[in-house]
């Protein structure tokens, strides 16, 4: 039997794993892709502010305290994985409730990017929540894990937000590029956004001297596979444009390309893609 590629959602134990599992569930089904919740753990879990009095204590007392510290480590790596189990266990239930039919759940211990690297072969899409555990504490508006996740696999991966409502409107942010080509072909032929208008927009500072031709090339494209396209071609910031335009056509989900430069260039300018995940507050696929 084929075995099909999967759509992944990588959870925490955040309430925004709830969300994650939403949009994977949307988009397995559409896609009549299986389901699987990836939940990755740190083998080297903080466990406290533990001091250190092995040195100033007798031989035997401190192969005791040495014995009873580990027995400690594995009673709270125990606890840890069932947590975790009975966490993905709930979450399987919603995405069943949702409407897939057997979704799957992995628990895996390692670091986030690599093992989504080493995963990411088997899937077709990814499912990201753009907040995590650690903003559940900081109130940081995008995750300190999205940018480099992204940087590191060459997947479509879906950044989520934080309430699930089911896509009726698609925005594509196109420029002509060769990787926003690659979202009119895969939109165009991939089910996901099938029987769904879709928007595309060229914005800018500087507008090419070609934009009107590339816009007609992507509606073509767009509507020989039957959708409904709307064209715009508006300049200005593109970060207020964008958010303005999603705000104006009540858009669900924007799609665009993800972190083109190089980090070392986002680290003295910024990055345009950073920005419009925090300015566009709606579930984005992100295309490298």
């Amino acid at each position: 039997m084929e075995n099909k590629l999967k759509v992944l959602a990588c959870v925490d134990q955040s309430h925004f794993a709830e969300y994650v599992t939403d949009y994977a569930a949307w988009a397995a089904q559409r896609m009549d892709a299986p389901l699987e919740l990836l939940h990755i753990m740190d083998r080297h879990v903080d466990y406290g502010n533990a001091e250190d009095h092995s040195g100033i204590i007798g031989l035997n007392a401190q192969k005791n305290l040495l014995t009873e510290l580990s027995e400690q480590d594995e009673q709270r790596s125990r606890e840890a994985r069932e947590t975790a189990r009975v966490f993905l266990n709930q979450l399987r239930e919603r995405a069943e409730q949702a409407g897939v039919d057997h979704p799957d759940r992995r628990l895996r211990y390692g670091d986030l990017e690599n093992t989504l690297a080493e995963q990411q072969e088997e899937a077709r899409l990814l499912v990201l929540g753009r907040r995590g555990t650690s903003a559940e504490t900081t109130y940081r508006d995008l995750g300190r894990n999205v940018e480099n996740v992204v940087r590191a696999l060459a997947k479509p991966i879906l950044t989520v937000t934080d309430r699930f409502k089911t896509p009726e409107r698609v925005l594509l942010a196109y420029d002509g590029s060769a990787i926003t080509r690659k979202g009119v072909e895969m939109v165009a032929s991939s089910p996901l956004f099938k029987g769904l208008p879709i928007h595309v927009l060229t914005t800018g500072e500087k507008r090419r001297p070609d934009a009107e031709k590339h816009l007609d090339w992507a509606k073509q494209k767009l509507e020989q596979a039957g959708f409904e396209v709307t064209c715009a071609l508006i300049p200005g910031d593109m970060e207020s444009v964008i958010a303005r335009y999603i705000k104006e056509q009540q858009i669900d989900m924007l799609l665009m390309g993800a972190y083109t430069h190089s980090p070392l260039r986002s680290l003295f300018f910024g990055s345009k893609t950073s920005d419009l995940l925090r300015s566009a507050r709606i579930p984005t696929l992100l295309l490298r």
